[in-house]
Order: structure tokens, then C-alpha cells, then sequence
């Protein structure tokens, strides 16, 4: 793409070096049997590896909307700073990292973070629109396949893989979560235009409760929840995820439970 920065964000290079250095933590803290007990180390390390991972796929899920929205036609992505990964350009620091990174450690919930705001009169087409909200989900989905595939295919420390395996799950779960067509998430973005003008006015009336009311409902109904984490661990199990693996780091990421 010509024209577009290619100056990448010292925030995001920081939340990237916490993500490798927790997956440092994870192989040091790898105990010879490590079924015989949990090292504070890989704790930590899955901690890390977790949370800033979880940040990372943050900033590349909004920077993918902004991304096809450029090529789309919305050349003001390059100038909000939208294309340099720097997660304060998204939205609220606390709405966009705060408060995402608290619901992954309150309940496990890969929490939608930050926003773009894009000139949707400025994209070409309605297909082009679609594209755009597609973009951001689409990523977290790459983004766990190809963990999924490295815990796979490559061998590694069992901590690492533990990490690895939990980090991909929750980009699966951020995936399905945002992919419903609930007005306010991506999943509703990809359909809304090809909606009537009607149903767009009444979407637009509840588009600021509707994703507040489906968290809740997952956070505090037993069989929503239930229902969510199994559609998740549906499309996990179909990119090749371990489940063992994956319950372990999440039983390491939310060791205070």
C-alpha cells in the first residue's frame, strides 16, 4: 500500500518483547516432570506470554479494519495513526487494553478491545464495507490457526506449548464472540450493509447496549456461557488445538482461582 506509514508504534514493540519474554519464563520455568508441580516461573510466564499476546492481537485485529479500510478508500485511517499498531490510537487506553485484559482474568472472556472510527462513506462498496468488519475477526482466527499449527508442528518446551495453546484458544473464542451478528460487533458490521435503512436506524439505536447485554449474559448465565465456550472449542478443535494444552495455560493464566 503506497503512502501508508511504515513506522510501527515503540508501544507495540513493548507489548510485543512482554509476550516473548514470557514465553522465555515459560521454558526456564519447565519443569524436567512437570506434573510433579507448577513452577512460579512458567506462572508467570504464561501470565505474560498471555496478556501480552492478548494485547498484541489487539492492536493487529483494529489495525486490520484500518488496514482494508484504507484500501478501501479511507485514506483518514493513516492520518488518526491507525496503521502504526500503537494501541493509544485506539479509542480509550482503558476501554481498549484496560478493561479487555480484566475480563480475561476475571472469567477468561476475550473481551472485543479498542475501536476504529471509519468513514464509511469513503469505502467504495458494500462488499468493501463488509470486508472491513470482517478484517478484524478474520485476524484473530489467523493469528490462533497459526499458533495452533506452530504447538503442532514444531517441537518446544511443554510450557511454551502450554502458553501457546492458551493464547490460541482465546484468539478461537475472540474470534466466534466477535463474529456474531449482534449490533456493536463485527460479526453485525459484515451484514449491516446489505440491510435495509430501517433495520440500520434500529441497529444503530441499540448498538450501544447490545454487546453489553451479551457479556453479561455469558459472564452470568451458566448455559450461555456453556454454549459460547463450546462453539469456541468447536472451531479450535477443527484448526487442530490441544485442549490439554490449552486447559493447563488457562488454569496457569487464572491461577488466582
Amino acid at each position: 500500500m503506497r503512502h501508508v506509514s511504515k513506522r510501527v508504534s515503540p508501544w507495540f514493540l513493548i507489548l510485543l518483547a512482554v509476550a516473548i519474554g514470557g514465553g522465555v519464563l515459560t521454558v526456564l520455568g519447565t519443569p524436567e516432570m512437570v506434573f510433579a508441580g507448577t513452577s512460579v516461573l512458567l506462572t508467570a510466564g504464561v501470565v505474560l506470554l498471555v496478556l501480552g499476546g492478548w494485547a498484541v492481537s489487539l492492536c493487529l485485529h483494529e489495525f486490520g479494519h484500518a488496514a482494508v479500510a484504507y484500501r478501501g478508500g479511507d485514506l483518514s485511517v493513516r492520518d488518526k495513526g491507525y496503521l502504526t499498531l500503537d494501541i493509544r490510537r485506539y479509542t480509550d487506553v482503558g476501554l481498549s487494553f484496560v478493561l479487555p485484559i480484566v475480563f480475561l482474568l476475571l472469567g477468561g472472556i476475550p473481551l472485543p478491545g479498542g475501536a476504529v472510527w471509519i468513514n464509511h462513506a469513503a469505502i467504495r462498496s458494500r462488499g468493501m464495507r463488509s470486508l472491513v468488519s470482517l478484517a478484524g475477526p478474520g485476524i484473530n482466527f489467523v493469528i490462533g490457526a497459526l499458533l495452533t499449527a506452530a504447538v503442532a508442528l514444531v517441537p518446544m518446551p511443554y510450557g511454551l506449548a502450554v502458553g501457546l495453546s492458551c493464547l490460541a484458544l482465546i484468539q478461537v473464542l475472540a474470534f466466534v464472540l466477535n463474529i456474531l451478528p449482534v449490533p456493536g460487533l463485527d460479526g453485525f458490521g459484515v451484514l449491516e450493509p446489505y440491510l435495509s435503512l430501517p433495520a440500520r436506524r434500529l441497529a444503530a439505536q441499540v448498538r450501544p447496549w447490545a454487546p453489553i447485554v451479551l457479556f453479561l449474559l455469558i459472564i452470568g448465565v451458566p448455559g450461555v456461557a456453556q454454549l459460547f465456550f463450546q462453539a469456541g472449542g468447536a472451531v479450535y478443535s477443527a484448526v487442530g488445538g490441544d485442549f490439554g494444552l490449552a486447559a493447563e495455560g488457562y488454569d496457569q493464566l487464572l491461577f488466582w482461582r
